[in-house]
């Protein structure tokens, strides 16, 4: 079990109803909670198929340098970024 947050972006609300099954919504759209991986993965392909045009991040504790790892889905200006062996992320241009 690992603790995960997932926070989404003008995603429709049965996604949202979905993720309140296994998650608390501490925020609109902001859910944490402890899960296995095997139900981590069933959640993010949940995302996968029922964010729409939305976006969505996830983020989870595990055994890497910084002791989390994360994935998103759709497009935002934060794109995820390998750099020595470290998640990071950049920000693309404004759009003008």
């Amino acid at each position: 079990m690992s603790m995960i947050v997932v926070v989404t972006e003008s995603v429709p609300a049965r996604l949202r109803g979905r993720l309140a099954i296994w998650l608390l919504e501490v925020r609109a759209g902001v859910y944490v909670g402890d899960v296995s991986r095997r139900v981590r993965e069933m959640i993010w392909e949940q995302c996968d198929l029922l964010r729409e045009g939305g976006n969505v991040v996830m983020a989870w504790a595990t055994n890497t340098e910084s002791g989390f790892d994360f994935q998103t889905l759709g497009d935002n200006r934060r794109v995820p970024v390998e750099f020595d062996g470290l998640r990071l992320v950049s920000f693309l241009p404004a759009e003008k």
